[in-house]
């Protein structure tokens, strides 16, 4: 039978990284913003199409890269913003950047899709405040 206040102890160290991942967040300056600079709100584009990221006040590091006021891109298509106090996701929806890829080339089926850019840190978590762009609207001919 393990004493009480070793279990404590082992419960609260394998308590603590599950907790600092969900509270670590990296500070980001109040202004500080992305954008996506192509293709714009309302656009129609073809199936396979360029697109392009800018900041304004923020840096881009690769990811596993630790860099005060910086971060790398994470595009999320057709989806809601993911929990921002953990990890962003790496799926089909959330599209990593993490080489610090300000650009590439996309291909989505005909219809209406929505983009929106969060940069995360080097662990892939969004800053505090998250710096993320408004979402955008358009549509694949």
């Amino acid at each position: 039978m393990i004493p009480l206040r070793i279990a404590a102890v082992l419960i609260a160290a394998l308590a603590t990284p599950l907790a600092a991942q969900a509270q670590d967040r990296k500070a980001a300056p109040e202004d500080a913003y992305v954008y996506i600079g192509w293709p714009n709100d309302g656009e129609v584009v073809g199936g396979r199409f360029k697109i392009w990221f800018g900041t304004r006040l923020f840096g881009v590091a690769p990811a596993g890269v630790a860099h005060p006021e910086a971060g790398h891109h994470h595009l999320l298509v057709d989806t809601d913003l993911p929990p921002l106090d953990e990890p962003i996701p790496n799926d089909p929806n959330h599209l990593h950047f993490g080489g610090g890829q300000t650009e590439t080339y996309l291909e989505l089926p005909p219809g209406r899709h929505t983009l929106q850019l969060l940069i995360g840190d080097e662990n892939h978590v969004p800053h505090d405040p998250p710096v993320m762009s408004r979402r955008i609207t358009i549509t694949v001919r």
